[in-house]
């Protein structure tokens, strides 16, 4: 009996032990070794390829991406946008050099034009309706690029169509504190005002001006804010240098919101529901027209009554006035009204985003997306075509290392070239809303090029704080163009920099807190770490607010090469940079987004806010204690999350914990959205990077409340200031629970 008990237990302590020998032992295979999936899940990125791939990257490529880009013109759904349409799909199809998948998403989308056969005028009448003067209908033509003849009239996207006639006066910047001004010295009703670009957005500049009675707008571009003062094309603007040419318009969308506005918060497919037309919001109630500083100088120069403040004055030599309203007596226009025929009109039609995807080897499901625009307003050498020739390059070399065999990312990287960006950002917003669920459980982060060179002096990089790091690297490893033995990071620091409480002087990244371009949607609406960066201007040096030539016919090949990046250095820097943060984002082991640099920056806020709003608040018995708190929480959670990353040997782990780590750090942007807390601001739910009018460095809500509160005094708008810090309160506590230990 004794004998038979002992052979029993011999003999499962054998099977237990040849049990555990096979469980530890199971995924060898037969001749001994691992499987090749054990290799590359624990597989981190590969220096020597990052550096393949900066070698490779052709400044001449990119020139002749370029030049077969602006070839012809290519407004959003036109024959030239469709050339190019099929010149990405033709790029990113190529057996040697394209990707794994190439296709085009098609929307049917909302969109706002000038009537060819009605061109929109701007005239001065006599009050027997003669024509005393004609504003251009085009731009001068300097090069054969100007007389294409489908380079489309200068005009406002989406203005009204309509005949408004009265007297000119003239608002500034068309801000709400201009229009309020003026309204002390002149009645403005039955008045068309003349702005300026700058400090309140195209379509505001309208808005802001009908509850005044205001019935017209026109706006231009001062050549005090673009040109340095410079405006004569004898010898001075294009084509003797960058400055815009005077008879050169900016054109532009005139509204506040971005994506396709009969389908908001829907993808623009046909079989969409859409809102009543009537029923859109944030364009411009009464008609605007842009016009050239040559026709805006001689309007200004003739008005009539009291000097505008000093800094409502600009280049022209004369004293702008605010108008009787009306002009001179003295002048030709005496007793003349200025009249706009605007003959714009509207039309549902059908855009494309061409997309390409790198397939994943082992994390097919989690996303990477580079993206940049298409279609341009006449042109587009520089916005947004510098960006998509960047782009091009890109896929090449990462394309053909593809094709060869010689590399695929760890995760997807899908490539998108937004369809109808000029008229709100909306291809990149109808793929954000069509791809909602997907995106937002997958997506890694976004990193955005769309003016990829502005000019070619130092770099502009605006992201979220946790891509700081990653970029930082990246920029150390890239030559800055026509420096010897510098690096982007070296040049960039010498222009814009700031002092870090953990890192000392570093450079100065800006973050993506409006709607400036296709990084919107990813941003606010998804809460999907993003990045945007370009090359750029010394600030010193010029107090041009953006490249010169922006939006007009001007924005050519010709204009790019001479004046802007000659020998496309500064887009080869560029594309190196991207490419180098695109890589090590697809192929770290571990996310490369640093929390702590997050957390940095919401101290920052917070001191800011406590600066500013703690006394004020106190006396309203409002107290910010809960957000020291879940600030404090946030960087607690943050610097643990680093130790687990830093004492953690990762590559030798389970694969489940790297996964772990990683949808942390991919999620902690998600856990800063709230639907609820913008009610007025149509799809932002960031409550760190929403925008703001009170111009403050610190949450944006909370800003904006207390400004509101702070000049009304009503008990109901300081209850919205102690909302906003409850909400802001509870989503940073919120995104620290995301980051510690799982329960």
């Amino acid at each position: 009996m004794i004998k038979q008990v002992l052979i029993g237990i011999l003999c499962g302590a054998a099977v237990l032990t040849a049990g555990l020998l096979i469980g530890h032992y199971g995924i060898t295979k037969s001749n001994g070794s691992a499987p090749s999936w054990v290799t590359d899940v624990a597989k981190d990125v590969d220096e020597s390829l990052i550096q393949k791939f900066l070698s490779e990257v052709d400044n001449k490529q990119i020139q002749e991406n370029l030049r077969e880009l602006t070839k012809v013109p290519h407004m959003a759904t036109t024959a030239g946008d469709e050339q190019t349409v099929q010149f990405m799909l033709k790029r990113w199809q190529d057996p040697e050099t394209g990707l794994d998948q190439a296709w085009r998403e098609e929307y049917m989308v909302y969109l706002s034009f000038p009537d060819p056969k009605n061109p929109n005028m701007v005239t001065v009448v006599s009050s027997s309706d003669a024509v005393l003067y004609t504003a251009r209908e085009k731009e001068k033509s300097y090069t054969p690029d100007q007389d294409d003849p489908e380079v489309v009239q200068p005009y406002a996207a989406y203005s009204p169509a309509g005949q408004p006639q009265g007297k000119l006066v003239y608002a500034n910047q068309g801000k709400p504190s201009d229009y309020q001004l003026l309204n002390k010295t002149v009645d403005l009703r039955g008045t068309i005002a003349i702005t300026r670009y700058g400090g309140a957005g195209r379509a505001a500049k309208a808005i802001n001006a009908a509850p005044y009675g205001v019935i017209g707008v026109l706006v231009y571009t001062d050549p005090l804010d673009i040109n340095d003062g410079v405006m004569s094309d004898t010898n001075e603007t294009y084509p003797h240098s960058w400055y815009m040419p005077p008879s050169g318009v900016e054109r532009g969308s005139f509204n506040t919101q971005y994506g396709d506005m009969l389908t908001p918060y829907l993808a623009a497919k046909e079989e969409t529901y859409r809102i009543p037309v009537e029923n859109i919001k944030g364009i411009p109630p009464i008609p605007i027209q842009p016009i050239g500083f040559e026709d805006a100088y001689r309007l200004i120069c003739e008005l009539d009554g009291t000097a505008a403040p000093a800094p409502w004055q600009g280049a022209f030599n004369c004293t702008y006035n605010f108008g009787g309203p009306g002009f001179k007596p003295t002048s030709a226009f005496n007793n003349s009204d200025v009249k706009l025929d605007i003959f714009n009109y509207a039309e549902v039609k059908n855009s494309s985003n061409v997309m390409g995807v790198i397939r994943g080897s082992v994390e097919p499901d989690r996303y990477v997306i580079y993206g940049n625009h298409r279609d341009s307003w006449v042109h587009g050498a520089i916005d947004p075509s510098s960006g998509t020739s960047v782009m091009l390059e890109l896929t090449r070399v990462l394309g053909r290392m593809v094709k060869q065999g010689k590399w695929r990312p760890r995760r997807s990287i899908i490539f998108g070239s937004w369809g109808a960006e000029e008229f709100g950002l909306i291809g990149s917003a109808e793929y954000t809303e069509q791809y909602f669920a997907k995106l937002s459980e997958r997506t890694v982060a976004y990193i955005n090029v769309d003016i990829a060179v502005f000019a070619n002096a130092t770099l502009r990089a605006s992201g979220m704080p946790s891509l700081q790091n990653v970029i930082f690297k990246a920029t150390k490893q890239v030559d800055a163009p026509g420096l010897d033995s510098t690096s982007v990071y070296d040049n960039w620091i010498r222009y814009a920099n700031r002092t870090s409480s953990t890192h000392g002087p570093i450079p100065k990244m800006g973050y993506l807190s409006g709607a400036g371009s296709d990084y919107a949607a990813f941003v606010h609406y998804l809460g999907i770490t993003s990045m945007d960066i370009s090359y750029t201007y010394d600030r010193s040096k010029t107090n041009a607010r953006i490249y010169p030539a922006y939006h007009t016919a001007y924005d050519t090949f010709d204009y790019a090469s001479k004046f802007i990046d000659p020998g496309f250095v500064s887009h080869q820097a560029i594309a190196r940079t991207a490419g180098n943060v695109l890589i090590r984002l697809a192929d770290s082991l571990v996310l490369p987004l640093n929390c702590s640099d997050y957390a940095e920056i919401l101290e920052d806020y917070l001191n800011t806010a406590v600066t500013l709003y703690q006394q004020q608040l106190q006396a309203q018995n409002i107290f910010m204690e809960p957000l020291k708190n879940a600030v404090g929480s946030f960087r607690s959670a943050a610097t643990h999350l680093d130790q687990v990353i830093r004492s953690s040997d990762l590559a030798n782990e389970t694969p489940l914990k790297v996964r772990r780590i990683n949808d942390q750090l991919m999620l902690l942007d998600r856990a800063f959205l709230d639907p609820l807390a913008f009610p007025d601001k149509y799809a932002y739910r960031h409550v760190i990077w929403a925008s703001s009018s009170a111009g403050k460095p610190t949450f944006p809500g909370l800003a904006d409340a207390y400004a509101n509160a702070e000049l009304s005094g009503q008990t109901s708008d300081w209850d919205k200031v102690h909302y906003h810090l409850s909400v802001l309160s509870q989503a940073i506590e919120g995104a620290a629970h995301t980051l510690v230990d799982v329960i």
